[in-house]
């Protein structure tokens, strides 16, 4: 997710997309020239995304391992569960003013409209009262979502926060990388990949699960690994199978992603969406809560439709395109699944 101050768009995420952000990467020897050569990529994953190891990164505080604790004795509750996360990266160069504030939207929309019970709904954020958004602390409330599930079970994954592009060397991506979302601490921990995410919440679905991912940072059109993923354009399913042939499907179960923007776009944090004009919060974010509070039970394409409007209603207002759009490019939500399936559904959660 890029910062908007002003509406206008912060280098963060920017600055590690290549000039020409639909560029493919066909072979491992031109993903290698490409991070070789490319000076400003190359520079800036090194010196502000890479991980940078450090001789105790593995040792962990009394305080991390009880608040990890916490986290696995969270009540396995059956039916309709969620982990909200929201990274802000306070004291960080590339912090966020809108994530606070976006789990605390999702929150309400999963009780007051979702009917949540707010026991079954838990949050890793930046603030005192919440586990903080560590990559440990992430992938253990991913394992404690899916663990245990069985049919008729509901579950949603919500991100908000900074997603980044890697290079993929195995040949299993489509368009030669790999998507990442970005824990507080992931200079030190690194990020989380969309392989990552796939083992953890989408391989263990069960048959009768259904699994929402609702994504909103840079880079996440295919954050989850899936299989298809639904033009908007052509009216149709397309295929997204790992060119390498390894398996990206569930154990029975249905998942669904919904993410912010294409592989190569950015989304954005800005206040062009609130009606005080000054709260900060995440464009996709705004627009779902806002589809699904004047239409409850709209469909998946009716859900798509109407943020793909919002977004171009506040350009067509004339907020600035450096700080919602990217090299003149809408922020187009995405849809994906591990199977093809009816866009004309109720989106249900």
């Amino acid at each position: 997710m890029s910062s908007v101050t002003e509406h206008t768009c912060c280098s963060d995420c920017q600055e590690f997309v290549s000039d020409d952000g639909d560029k493919c990467l066909q072979s491992n020897k031109e993903r290698a020239k490409f991070i070789s050569h490319t000076k400003g990529p190359h520079i800036f994953f090194d010196k502000l995304f890479h991980r940078r190891d450090t001789p105790n990164s593995n040792v962990l505080s009394s305080y991390e391992e009880a608040t990890l604790e916490s986290i696995r004795n969270w009540e396995t509750t059956k039916g309709k569960r969620a982990v909200l996360c929201g990274v802000a990266y306070n004291k960080q160069k590339y912090k966020l003013k809108g994530t606070n504030y976006d789990v605390i939207n999702m929150r309400e929309l999963l009780g007051s409209q979702c009917c949540f019970p707010s026991s079954s709904i838990h949050i890793l954020a930046e603030m005192d009262s919440h586990p903080h958004p560590t990559k440990r602390n992430i992938q253990e409330a991913l394992r404690w979502l899916v663990k245990d599930n069985q049919a008729g079970d509901s579950l949603v994954f919500y991100f908000s926060g900074h997603g980044l592009r890697k290079p993929d060397f195995f040949e299993d991506e489509l368009d030669g990388f790999n998507e990442t979302i970005c824990p507080v601490d992931f200079r030190t921990a690194g990020m989380i990949t969309d392989n990552d995410i796939n083992d953890t919440i989408v391989r263990p679905l069960k048959n009768g699960v259904k699994l929402h991912a609702i994504i909103d940072s840079c880079h996440s059109g295919t954050i989850l690994d899936l299989q298809d993923v639904y033009s908007t354009k052509k009216k149709l399913w397309l295929d997204n199978s790992s060119p390498s042939g390894v398996y990206k499907g569930t154990s029975g179960g249905h998942a669904i992603s919904i993410s912010a923007c294409e592989d190569n776009q950015l989304a954005a944090d800005t206040s062009a969406f609130s009606d005080c004009g000054k709260q900060m919060e995440g464009a996709m974010t705004s627009t779902f809560k806002k589809a699904l509070m004047e239409k409850p039970r709209m469909s998946y394409a009716g859900l798509l439709a109407s943020m793909h409007k919002d977004i171009l209603t506040a350009k067509e207002k004339g907020f600035s395109l450096r700080g919602l759009f990217h090299r003149e490019r809408l922020q187009e939500p995405v849809l994906s699944s591990s199977k093809v399936f009816d866009v004309n559904e109720p989106f249900v959660l």
